[in-house]
């Protein structure tokens, strides 16, 4: 039981990732797990599978609405010892092709909504002396990919936020740690839409030979997220399956 007793905040907790993330934690015996979605008719399925879980439909993108939030958290549970920021959304597109809205919208949710989360949460954890907080980010991230400019650079910039957060998080005595996870192509609801000869030449490059499942993913988060990576802060996990080398 690695989250055992631990409070849990997991954004994009509805589907995908994120919903792994949720479980896991929830089978690891957090004492609570906060979905936070915009897409709610997800949320009875998981309360009525996971006691411990609850959903919360939030725009990560609304300061208020996340403050208010993350408030009633702490008046319900008295903390927050663990932030997943997993929400994201891709526009992809060439740069040429690319619009202002489809910028705007990625930066947005990716960069800007992980930026607001951790604004609100960090400072809990200050106080308290100890906290981990694991952002998603993404081989496009460190690596590049065509047609994703918007998505790349919010990826990247999740990298370099949580570097920084590592050494301000951990001032005056708090133990407040800050990662990042990053997966190489998961199989997930949005990908198995993808067709396999797309797919095909992925997993040909990627030496274990396979793409990775959502479990994988959420298992890089729990580590990050539990006591056994205590002496673990400004790091990058990839989780690719060797697929950049």
């Amino acid at each position: 039981m690695r989250m055992q007793g631990k409070v849990c905040v997991v954004t994009g907790g509805a589907r995908g990732i994120g919903r792994g993330i949720v479980e896991t934690f929830a089978r690891e015996g957090a004492a609570k797990v906060y979905a936070l979605d915009m897409n709610d008719k997800e949320f009875p399925a998981l309360e009525a599978n996971f006691p411990n879980v609850k959903g919360a439909v939030v725009n990560v993108t609304d300061s208020g609405a996340v403050n208010a939030l993350v408030a009633r958290i702490k008046e319900e549970s008295g903390r927050i010892d663990v932030l997943v920021n997993n929400a994201g959304i891709t526009r992809d597109n060439l740069i040429q092709k690319m619009s202002d809205s489809d910028w705007d919208a990625v930066i947005d949710v990716n960069l800007k909504g992980v930026f607001i989360m951790t604004r609100a949460v960090a400072p809990l954890m200050m106080e308290a002396g100890s906290g981990s907080i694991v952002s998603i980010s993404s081989v496009v991230g460190l690596d590049g990919n065509i047609g994703q400019t918007n998505y790349a650079a919010t990826k990247g910039g999740v990298v370099a936020m949580t570097k920084g957060w590592a050494k301000e998080f951990a001032r005056k005595g708090a133990k407040v740690r800050a990662n990042c996870v990053s997966p190489g192509y998961t199989r997930t609801p949005m990908i198995e839409t993808v067709p396999e000869k797309v797919l095909e030449p992925i997993i040909a490059k990627t030496p274990l030979g396979r793409l990775a499942e959502i479990q994988d993913i959420a298992n890089a988060v729990l580590f990050l997220s539990s006591e056994e990576s205590a002496f673990v802060t400004g790091q990058v996990l990839r989780v690719d399956g060797g697929l950049v080398l």
